[in-house]
Parts: structure tokens; sequence; C-alpha cells
């Protein structure tokens, strides 16, 4: 019978040891599913903010639409919805996890302890049968002496050869042995009655004490498992309402987008207020009469043939704006003639046949540019006169807005100094009322300054409007295809130039832009002719550059350089490929960035938005 616990021990530490593995295969699964929820939520806020619109002019562009505020909407939901996730990583962290891993501790020290108490009692129980079996042992040894010595003295006292004091020792010999088997005797019954006792305490209490508190430990451990697993499906039913709620947030931007909405924005974006042009004329070549054209028709051969010396029709709204990279720079020997004669093309040209045969007809006399359009690369021109004319009237009437807003803050200042000074006049302890007076005189030339460029933008728009065909009277449509003399074009060398946006294609001949630069004819609606020429002058150099290929400079706005040549920079490259170099006063041009090696001073960013 002392097998049979020891058996059961064997069996539930099997048992025990095996519960212990599974609740660390559960820690280990949830782990994992937190791990998948972390890398999850990282992953969807990592596409969030790859889709998110970039930093700049685009982004003001696509919050005009529903449809883009209605991605951003799904964009920035997804965001919220993924810090759900990683909610519920951190949850099943705290909650399941950390929890079962201490709990974990606490069941080993558990379990070892219980199975010590066991062994413990085993082993006790064990001794006390072995000091059992050794006192019935000796009983039993002690009877057989007993038995041996009553036989001897037996025979020794029927013995009548045997002397009367060897019968007398024989005598007391078996005496002492039947004492000492009476004295194992009792030991072996005292032995053997504490040995039942212990047996029976150790099979009716001790061992169903420790079987007890494994079967509550192990029912513990089940317990355990069950409320960590609801928990598991908790923690993921905590979050539902808000992802729901994030849901609800992507489901309302798309509801709000209104097709309508967003078409009458490309509408309003792109509007240009030309008239298209008018018929054109039949041409009756059977009479020997000069060739007549409609004001406003609209042909090829209109640019094409007339003469150099007359003002072209402006034709750019129909054409499109194509940029022709510069050439690149040779590999190792400088360009054959034939190589790059006519590749590079003056920054932002367009590539049009009706913009070449218009270039064809320029001398070989250098055009003048006006610079404060060029000066601010591909930012396009000043006064606007890159855009069609609605979007130029709404880009002058902005700038406008932004022009009074300024002032009005200028002119606050002015109040608030004022009114300083007032007090430092009354009250002189309180101050110096002439500190005031360098920035009130600063305010006012910043006053004068900024009503100067009100009043040359309002003369644009002023422009724009009158040239704006309308509704009511097609006549005003010469606003747009009218021939310009001298004097017009003098006023409007903004508009007349060829910008390196490629923008226009209308070109003047160069003696018209030579007078138009020596007699300038200042007029009313353009207040600002004057600063326009002299900014020429003012355009600063930013730093040096050398040539490393010798440029041919062939075509219109570029400038020939001879291979290690050194020259001034004017303007650095604007992302065209294109450096603006000034070789002295009057010859400056493009020249590609590539082929010359660029030292920009230190104080060049500063330099390049001065105005």
């Amino acid at each position: 019978s002392s097998s049979f616990p020891q058996d059961q021990f064997d069996n539930l530490e099997k048992h025990t040891q095996w519960g212990i593995e599974y609740v660390e295969k559960y820690t280990k699964f949830v782990k994992e599913r937190s791990e998948i929820e972390t890398n999850y939520a990282k992953q969807i806020r990592n596409l969030s903010k790859k889709y998110q619109p970039k930093k700049n002019s685009r982004e003001e562009e696509e919050s005009k639409y529903t449809f883009c505020r209605a991605f951003l909407s799904t964009l920035n939901e997804l965001n919220d919805y993924a810090g759900q996730h990683e909610v519920i990583a951190e949850n099943l962290t705290a909650q399941i996890i950390t929890e079962l891993s201490r709990y974990l501790q606490e069941l080993k020290a558990e379990r070892k302890s219980h199975f010590h108490d066991g062994r413990k009692a085993q082993q006790h129980i064990e001794s006390l049968w072995k000091q059992l079996e050794s006192a019935k042992r000796k009983f039993e040894r002690d009877c057989k002496e007993a038995d041996r010595a009553q036989q001897y003295f037996e025979k020794m006292d029927a013995d009548i050869n045997v002397t009367k004091a060897d019968v007398e020792k024989a005598r007391q010999q078996a005496q002492m042995r039947h004492q000492m088997a009476a004295d194992s005797k009792g030991d072996y019954s005292s032995y053997l009655q504490k040995f039942n006792q212990e047996q029976n305490e150790h099979y009716f209490t001790i061992i169903p004490n420790i079987f007890q508190k494994l079967q509550d430990m192990e029912e513990k451990r089940i317990e355990r498992l069950g409320i960590c697993m609801k928990t598991f499906a908790d923690v993921d039913r905590q979050v539902l309402p808000i992802v729901g709620k994030c849901l609800d947030g992507m489901t309302k931007g798309a509801e709000a987008i209104e097709p309508k909405t967003d078409s009458k924005q490309v509408i309003e974006s792109y509007k240009s207020g030309f008239e298209p042009p008018g018929d054109v004329e039949f041409e009756d070549y059977g009479q020997a009469m000069k060739r007549t054209v409609s004001e406003t028709s609209l042909s090829k051969n209109e640019a094409k043939e007339k003469p150099a010396g007359k003002s072209k029709t402006k034709l750019w709204p129909f054409i499109k704006n194509k940029n022709k990279p510069p050439p690149a720079p040779p590999a190792s020997s400088p360009p054959s003639p034939s190589a790059v004669p006519n590749d590079p093309q003056s920054p932002k040209q367009q590539k049009e046949p009706l913009s070449h045969r218009l270039n064809d007809f320029m001398t070989s006399k250098p055009k003048m540019h006006c610079l404060r359009s060029l000066r601010r690369g591909g930012s396009g021109p000043e006064d606007f006169s890159h855009l069609p004319p609605e979007q130029r009237r709404k880009k002058l009437q902005g700038k406008l807005d932004e022009l009074n807003k300024d002032i009005q803050k200028e002119m606050d200042q002015r109040d608030a100094l004022t009114k300083m000074k007032d007090v430092y006049v009354k009250n002189p302890q309180m101050g110096d009322p002439t500190s005031v007076d360098p920035r009130l005189l600063e305010i006012a030339q910043n006053i004068e300054k900024l009503q100067f460029e009100v009043q040359k933008f309002e003369g644009w728009l002023a422009e724009v409007e009158e040239r704006m065909p309308s509704k009511s009277d097609t006549h005003r449509r010469s606003g747009l295809y009218e021939t310009q003399n001298n004097t017009t074009v003098a006023n409007n060398c903004a508009q007349d130039r060829e910008s390196p946006d490629g923008s226009y294609t209308e070109e003047q001949n160069s003696e018209t832009q030579v007078k138009a630069t020596v007699n300038p004819v200042p007029t009313s609606s353009t207040p600002e002719f004057d600063d326009e020429f002299d900014d020429e002058e003012a355009l600063p150099t930013i730093g040096t550059c050398k040539a490393l290929y010798p440029f041919e400079g062939h075509n219109e706005g570029t400038i020939a350089v001879a291979e290690g040549e050194l020259l001034y920079v004017i303007e650095e490259d604007k992302g065209d490929g294109w450096t603006r170099v000034r070789r002295n006063e009057d010859e400056e041009g493009y020249v590609p960035t590539s082929y010359v090696e660029v030292f920009l001073e230190t104080n060049a960013k500063g330099a390049m938005t001065y105005i």
C-alpha cells in the first residue's frame, strides 16, 4: 500500500506541470497577438501619414475640393483607428500578459511547496515503516535465540553427565534470552502501534490535505485562464465604440462629397475670361489685291507672314506651355556645331512651331526684358501677366487685398506710436518723445511704398478689367487681340516680354523695344513704369561662375560663353536647368547650369528676394 500515494504524486506532478506549461503557452499567444496589434497600428499610422497631403501650394489647392477633404477625413480617422489597436495591445499587455506572468511565478512556487510537503510526508511514513520492519526482525531473531537457549537448557538438564553448574548456566542463559525476546516483543508492539497511527493520519489526513490543496491550485489556474480569455474578448470589445466613431467619421466625410461643388471649383480655377475667336473671313485670291485677314482670326499663316517690323497679335492663350530642357554637358570634348547647334533654347521657351516662327523674326540685337518679371524665376512675373485674364484678375485682386491689409497694420502701428509720443510729450519722465521718431519715419516710408504698390496693382487690375470681354459688348474683344503700338509696348513691357515662364509668344521687334527703353512714356495708369526699368540696374550679383565648356548661345535669352570664362551670377537655377549670368552691364543671359561651376555668396538668398 505504500506505493499508492507515490504513484498518485507522480501523476499529479506531471499534470500540474502540464497545466503550468499551458498557462505559459496561452501567455505567449496573447503576447504575439499584442505584437500583431502594435505592428498593425504602426502600419496603419504609416499608411495614413504617407497619403497625407504634402506641405506645399498643392495642399491649399486640394483643400478646395470636397472629395479631397473626404479623403483627408478618412486618413485622419484611420490614424485614430490605429490608435485603438494600440490601446488593444496596451490592455492585453497590462491586463493579461503582465498578470499571467506574475501569476505563473506564484503558481510555480505554490506547486513546489505542495509537492515538497507531500514528499516530506511520504519520507516520514517510509522512515516509520523501516523502523517497524527493524523492530519486527529483532523480535523475530530474539524469539529464535530464546527457543534455541531453551532447547539447550532442556538438553543439558536431561544429560546426567553434565555438572549442576553447567545446567544452571544454561538455565540462566535461556531465561536471559526469553527476557530479550519479551523486550523485543514490546518494542515491536510499540513501533507497530505508532506506525499504524501515523499511517492512518498519513492516508486519511496529511495526503488528502495536500491533494486538496493541489486541486484548489488547479481549479484556480483554470479559473484564471477563463478570466483572461474573457478579458481577451473584452479588450477588443471596449474599443469598438470608438472604432465605430472613426468609421462614422469616414462615412460622414464621404457623404459630404458634392460633385457639383467640385466641378464649379474647377470652372472657377481655370476660367480664363477669353472669348472664342471670330469667324474666319473668306479670302479671295482671284482678285489682284492685298491679302486681308480678320483681325480676330487666328491661324499659323498669319503669324508666319507678318513682317518683323510690325507688332504681332497675342496667340499665347491657345498654345500649350511646354518647356525644353537645356543641353547636357559634353562628355569629354566640346560640343561640335552638329551636336548642339540649336538644341538649347532660352529657359522655359515654348516648343510649338508658331513660337519658333515668331522667334525667327527677331533681329540679332539683344532683346530687352523687364527684369522685375524675371527676378522671381518660376513664380511668374509680378503683374501675373503669364495668367489668363480671369485668373490674372483674381490674383491681382488678392494681391491688392494683401497690400491693403499691410497698409492697415502699418497705420495701426503709426496711430499707436503717435499716441505714445503724445504721452511722452505731456509726461517727459515716462520717455523721450524723439525716441519714437525713427520708427514713425520708417512706418511712413513703409506706408508710402505700400501705397505705391497698391497704385501699381490697381493700374494692372484696371487694365485687365478693361480688356476683359463682356457678353454685352463684343467690341471689347479687341483688348485681347489689339495691335500694340510703341507707347503701349513701353507701358506694358511686363506683358510684351518673353518671360522665362514661356507664357507668351508675343514679341516686339528690337527697334521698338529699344525705343521703349530709351524713351519710356509713363501714363497715369502705370505710375510704376520708371521703377520697372530702374530695377534692371538694381538686380544684384549673387555670386560668380566659371564656364566648364564653351556654349554658343544661339537662342533668344541665352548668352555665348567661352571655356574657362569667369562671369557674374545674377539668378541661380530655379529647377529648369538654366542659370542667369552677366558679363558686363550690357551683356547678360542664360547658360545651362551643367556648363558652369557656380560660387554663390553667403548672402545670396537675401539678394534673391530683394525688391
